[in-house]
């Protein structure tokens, strides 16, 4: 039924390879299928002006498509001298996500930014730059634990997205392009790893869901982001 032949609730071949560029205080290249993303991670001792001398860290995000990660030559975001709706909505959601697994007060008064290049993409690409994103924040935190510069862990707990939808009449996890531009119903549901929800993206096009059906969506986004969960820990160790 799916075009890659995968069972309703096969996620795409998942991998997360760490350390992946020289200056980057965390880095890694994850990998859904086809759709791969660049996540880097900044340490910066200062925080926002909102946020001066409040004892509070903070976590932001920028999220980027480079010209040729899709099938056709996207113009950069730069030459148009600002940044598409799209992109701007995408890199909150993932700052958002990844706030809500950060202990602020004990990250102290300092900046971890999480850049998220999308190198190639098949659908899901804000999922795997949150799933992604949290493998630099882990490593970037590491170097302030290792160095002693926090006391305790900042991070309290994992955080990963999937994509699930209905795609010809059937919940399916893990939309890839085909799946996603032709999905009746299509969401992102993002989680931390002890399960809570943090955000959950849903919409009917062309069609309605029910309450049942999205219950469906919701198991099967359980389960993918418990499969997330376990590359992450695979990838930090």
């Amino acid at each position: 039924m799916r075009p890659s032949g995968r069972n309703v609730d096969t996620m795409r071949p998942v991998s997360i390879e760490t350390g992946v560029t020289k200056h980057a205080e965390g880095s890694c290249l994850i990998k859904m299928g086809d759709t791969h993303v660049l996540c880097t991670a900044t340490l910066e001792e200062r925080v926002p002006s909102f946020l001066k001398n409040t004892g509070l860290g903070w976590v932001t995000a920028e999220y980027g498509m480079l010209p040729r990660s899709t099938s056709t030559r996207m113009r950069r975001e730069a030459s148009a001298g600002k940044q598409g709706g799209r992109t701007m909505e995408i890199q909150r959601l993932i700052g958002r996500a990844l706030r809500a697994g950060v202990d602020r007060v004990a990250l102290g008064e300092r900046q971890i930014t999480i850049d998220c290049d999308v190198i190639q993409a098949d659908g899901g690409t804000r999922c795997a730059a949150i799933t992604g994103g949290w493998v630099a924040l882990r490593l970037a935190v590491n170097k302030l634990l290792k160095a002693g510069d926090v006391v305790s862990d900042p991070i309290t707990d994992h955080v990963a997205a999937v994509s699930c939808g209905i795609y010809a009449g059937q919940p399916v996890l893990d939309l890839d392009y085909l799946e996603d531009s032709e999905a009746g119903v299509d969401g992102n549901f993002v989680m931390t790893g002890s399960r809570r929800l943090i955000e959950v993206q849903m919409a009917a096009e062309g069609a309605t869901f029910s309450r049942e059906e999205m219950d469906a969506l919701l198991d099967l986004a359980d389960k993918g982001v418990a499969e997330l969960v376990a590359a992450q820990r695979a990838a930090v160790g």
